[in-house]
């Protein structure tokens, strides 16, 4: 089954128990090695090497993003109010002769004091952290293989055109000998009509082999049928792996190549284009795929 590179996932809890609030985002780009980056806010900065083993443990290849919020709800005794700047404020509008607003003094710098809170327990609110990273890394997969199955039916039609076309240069090889044979008679009758040239039949018969050797792309064709073999194979197994597809796709390339350059034919030429055209189109779908 293949796996896209992209994609994106996100969960979020609250646990009355801890009195937390955490929220979880994980995204993915292309990336041909595994970069892994990871934030959480403070005080909870000590656990981001343990949510960076929870993806490394699922994800081979790309550039994550992984982003954790945990809150704590804010209670009354986290607040405390300071009489004495509350006073002066409140003696300094009187002296101005102004009309007392407690609700605006309650926003006046220094009146609302936050107290420090203690350190979290971060052995007691892992595990939460932790549930949450993984249900968010179950739906960044799901979308992952969403787009990977997307992938892999693209990547299978155009394996099926390549194995089409490798049949119409193989059923056009066999005869490119006879008509090498057909214009080279036709040649040495034209030199012998028109300057009376003596060519021997033998010298004819080594030509029409040294074209036919020159030209001949059979083994070409065999490797190129064996790659796609494995192309398929891949393609359909139980573990994605872009690495070995972008390693096939590169010797199919190779081979497609040689019997491009190897044969004079226009009509085989042709058919070669059609193959580098979805080779192509292949290797950018392959640098997606995990």
């Amino acid at each position: 089954m293949l796996l896209s590179m992209t994609g994106f996932g996100d969960a979020r809890t609250q646990d009355p128990d801890a009195g937390l609030t955490i929220s979880a985002e994980i995204r993915a780009v292309n990336n041909r090695n595994l970069k892994i980056t990871t934030r959480i806010n403070d005080p909870y900065g000590r656990l981001e090497p343990e949510l960076e083993r929870l993806v490394r443990d699922r994800v081979r290849r790309g550039t994550v993003q992984v982003s954790v919020r945990v809150e704590r709800p804010r209670k009354p005794e986290d607040y405390r109010l300071n009489k004495t700047a509350l006073d002066g404020y409140r003696a300094r509008i009187a002296e101005l002769g102004g009309v007392v607003d407690f609700a605006a003094l309650m926003t006046l710098p220094g009146v609302v004091e936050e107290l420090s809170t203690a350190a979290p327990d971060l052995e007691r609110d892992w595990p939460i952290v932790a549930r949450v990273a993984a249900e968010a890394l179950e739906t960044f997969e799901a979308d992952r293989a969403r787009e990977g199955a997307a992938m892999a039916a693209e990547l299978a039609g155009l394996g099926r055109a390549i194995r089409e076309t490798v049949g119409l240069i193989a059923d056009r090889v066999p005869h490119l000998v006879q008509e090498h044979q057909k214009r080279l008679v036709e040649r040495v009758q034209t030199l012998v009509r028109e300057h009376g040239v003596t060519v021997e039949p033998k010298d004819v018969i080594r030509e029409i082999a040294i074209l036919a050797d020159r030209g001949d792309v059979s083994e070409e064709l065999v490797r190129l049928r064996a790659h796609l073999d494995q192309y398929e194979e891949i393609l359909g197994a139980s573990e994605s792996s872009g690495r070995k597809l972008e390693f096939v796709v590169q010797e199919m390339g190779r081979e497609t190549n040689t019997i491009g350059s190897k044969s004079l034919d226009v009509e085989i030429s042709r058919r070669v284009v059609d193959v580098k055209g979805a080779l192509e189109r292949i290797r950018e779908l392959v640098q997606n795929v995990e």
